[in-house]
């Protein structure tokens, strides 16, 4: 009990034994009730999930800008056409890879630019599919290398206005990715651990997420990757040097299933 609740009961106890001078064997009268308390208020619709979300283009354009940003990774393809990324567009790539590797619509695009420079690349397999949950887009593809071939499976979150606002990788190795069912190749089932579908935000009509908001704090709160994730975009550049390092020299051979060299 805080302070001014003694105070109030002190102060009711003396008002009816020595206020009161008629009948002094009167009870003491009971304070008021206290209100009852008001409900948890509802997320802001700004903190929605994904999954809210339903498509709003046709499934040729979630494919083609899936297929877009393979062409920014292909050598091949003209640099200068990129998919209808969101201002706050975000890439999560799974270990063994670095985590959060692209943050921001211009980042996005220089840096990937940057990376295929120092690692050049091919996508000459795809398979891209639009799906009528989020994530919208999911692929198979097949990343070709100076070293060799690198399959990958990765996903598509998009905004309203048909805007790329989540990207999703993981390794198509065993161990590494969403889902070992092989009944399940495009990662359909409730129990596929992703992240997209847990960041808040990425299901209002634009999908901006706000990292800093008290309902993303609240949530990464219950939910360490998620943490880790705002954690990352607070200082992107050095989480993701971080990671680089944290991963070793080994990473690309552990995620493409090369032989680890001696």
């Amino acid at each position: 009990m805080g302070n001014a609740s003694k105070h109030w009961v002190a102060f009711v106890f003396m008002a009816s034994t020595l206020g009161c001078g008629d009948d002094p064997a009167a009870p003491p009268a009971a304070p008021p009730a206290a209100p009852p308390a008001a409900p948890p208020a509802a997320p802001p619709a700004a903190a929605a999930l994904s999954t809210a979300l339903q498509p709003r283009q046709t499934p040729a354009y979630y494919v083609a800008q899936a297929e877009l940003y393979f062409d920014t990774l292909d050598t091949r393809a003209n640099p200068a056409l990129v998919p209808n990324y969101s201002p706050l567009v975000a890439r999560w790539e799974w270990p063994p890879w670095y985590l959060l590797t692209g943050y921001e619509r211009m980042q996005m695009i220089t840096g990937t630019r940057v990376a295929l420079s120092f690692e050049p690349s091919t996508v000459p397999t795809r398979d891209c599919r639009a799906f009528a949950v989020q994530p919208f887009a999911r692929c198979r593809v097949t990343f070709v290398y100076a070293r060799g071939s690198c399959p990958i499976f990765e996903e598509f979150t998009f905004n309203d206005q048909g805007e790329m606002t989540f990207i999703e990788a993981w390794s198509d190795q065993p161990g590494m990715r969403p889902t070992e069912n092989p009944a399940d190749p495009w990662a359909e089932a409730p129990t596929v651990r992703r992240l997209s579908t847990r960041v808040p935000g990425l299901g209002n009509a634009t999908g901006l997420i706000a990292p800093t908001a008290d309902w993303t704090t609240q949530a990464a709160a219950q939910d360490p990757e998620l943490a880790d994730f705002v954690r990352r975009t607070q200082s992107f550049y050095r989480s993701w040097a971080q990671a680089y390092s944290d991963a070793g020299p080994g990473a690309f051979a552990r995620g493409c299933g090369w032989p680890l060299k001696p």
